[in-house]
């Protein structure tokens, strides 16, 4: 990276553990066992799959098992296409809180300029919504921080800490990539999906001027948009 993108990709790390204090418990108890059978748990309290189990994969490389789901913002929609046979817990848990509606009134609530926006996570009146357990990172998975791609939000201190917060890359962030297993600040941030149709309005997102928000108890918010970016519904699609 240039010097430019040295200061931005500190800054955003600072912003993304500023804005995920609330983004699951960051407890040794609830992080997700790292073994080779590793599983996430749903709200339910049941195992979602296991992402090694290779019959699952191949099921999900089929047709049928590439969902897609519509992101309904007041800037406009934006499609995106997931990746289960890459991102099998991850996808599993983003289409829980898609089906549940969690996602419906909540806002972006961070731009952080030619990086990423975040949203998923809070109301417009910068109310944290209620989140289930904390997945596995699947960062690993060979999914590469590009332009144009979806992935989970976590706390940069904690490889197993995302929840339901998810950021769209506005550029090629490899400082976001999957480096190797051994720390938390190297373990990546786990790519589940694109946008195939609407980057225009991803863009437009991410051009929005920003204002700090300042709120009880808690850190200020310092990348706010000025005017408020809301997601309506996310649905899935055929």
């Amino acid at each position: 990276m240039n010097t430019r993108n040295e200061v931005l990709a500190v800054f955003f790390l600072a912003t993304i553990l500023s804005m995920t204090i609330g983004c699951g418990s960051g407890g040794d108890s609830d992080k997700p066992d790292r073994g080779e059978k590793s599983i996430a748990t749903t709200s339910s309290g049941a195992e979602a799959p296991d992402s090694s189990n290779t019959g699952s994969s191949e099921k999900a490389q089929t047709s049928d098992a590439k969902p897609k789901v519509a992101i309904e913002t007041n800037l406009g929609t934006v499609i995106v296409l997931l990746y289960p046979e890459k991102a099998e817990i991850t996808v599993q848990n983003f289409l829980q809180y898609v089906d549940e509606g969690h996602y419906d009134g909540t806002v972006f609530h961070d731009v952080s300029k030619d990086i990423a926006i975040i949203g998923g996570g809070y109301t417009k009146d910068m109310q944290q919504k209620k989140e289930r357990h904390p997945i596995r990172n699947e960062a690993h998975n060979g999914l590469k921080n590009v332009r144009g791609t979806i992935a989970m939000v976590r706390k940069p201190d904690v490889i197993d800490s995302a929840t339901c917060q998810f950021m769209f890359n506005l550029a090629d962030n490899d400082f976001l990539d999957h480096k190797d297993r051994e720390k938390a600040e190297t373990y990546g941030y786990c790519v589940f999906g694109k946008v195939i149709e609407g980057m225009d309005v991803v863009d437009k997102i991410g051009a929005q001027q920003v204002k700090e928000v300042k709120v009880p108890d808690g850190a200020p918010f310092t990348r706010v948009p000025a005017e408020t970016v809301t997601i309506s519904s996310i649905r899935r699609i055929k």
